[in-house]
């Protein structure tokens, strides 16, 4: 069973959502980013992802397309984000999921990719911009090495390719509460309930819902009817913020630890 298997059966055991953080490799250099991931897993953040910093970062906002600029400037490449997960791996007892846009794994091969990844302590990868119906080569290469392929579902997402990436979907599936590109709202999206209902009429797969999550009054609503709900832009809105300031590393570890308080264990089971 892989960390991802066991974190949502421990979850599950808990009866409560996890809290996964995503923040950008090398954002605001590679050595703090390794300080970041050390303090998010110290918080209580239950899986970690890590984005791969790419020169056209579509499906991101400005915070996070800011955020790869400055990761890009400091020198960060996907062998770099290899090497930074396996310094800290042995550290981290959160799974490590890879963010990654498809161009930078194709660019390395994705043999050579998925064997790098493995020893160096990847759990998942999802690529933003692999179609489903074009995924299922990809998710061999990255199962044979042990690593499991995350899909992302919108609210636009048909009943079929539902089904779809929840037979090629290892760890969990990825529903994002809102089309349009990534960002911290004041609200969580209106339709997400509905949404994360719907994937389970298909699906029996473990549900994230992440895109606008930014309060613990935020995850503590996604908390009621998914399996974890996803920080993004919020935190890495709060890197850029106090990147200069020698208390950075704490501001993240308390601001994630709010997060994580608000995923309280559920009086009953999701069903």
């Amino acid at each position: 069973m892989s960390r991802l298997a066991d974190t949502f059966a421990r979850l599950a055991r808990e009866r409560r959502a996890g809290l996964i953080t995503y923040t950008t490799a090398g954002d605001p250099d590679l050595p703090r980013s390794a300080d970041i991931l050390r303090a998010l897993d110290r918080a209580g953040a239950d899986v970690l992802e890590v984005g791969v910093p790419f020169s056209d970062p579509l499906a991101d906002g400005a915070v996070i397309q800011r955020a790869t600029e400055r990761a890009i400037a400091s020198g960060t490449t996907l062998r770099k984000v290899l090497t930074l997960v396996e310094e800290v791996r042995a550290e981290v007892k959160a799974p490590i999921v890879l963010f990654s846009y498809a161009n930078p794994l194709v660019r390395m091969g994705l043999e050579t990719f998925a064997a790098k990844a493995a020893k160096a302590g990847v759990d998942g990868v999802l690529v933003l911009d692999l179609p489903i119906e074009e995924a299922s080569e990809f998710r061999a290469v990255l199962a044979d090495a042990g690593i499991d392929t995350i899909f992302l579902l919108s609210p636009t997402t048909t009943d079929e390719r539902i089904k779809k990436a929840g037979e090629l979907g290892r760890g969990f599936l990825y529903g994002i509460s809102r089309l349009g590109v990534t960002g911290a709202r004041d609200q969580v999206a209106t339709g997400a309930e509905a949404m994360v209902k719907r994937i389970r009429q298909h699906t029996s797969m473990p549900i994230a819902l992440g895109f606008g999550i930014a309060r613990p009054e935020h995850v503590a609503e996604v908390a009621a009817y998914a399996d974890a709900a996803v920080v993004g832009s919020a935190l890495v809105a709060l890197i850029a913020e106090h990147s200069a300031s020698p208390d950075l590393i704490a501001r993240v570890e308390a601001y994630v630890s709010s997060l994580r308080a608000a995923c309280a264990p559920r009086r009953e089971a999701l069903s």
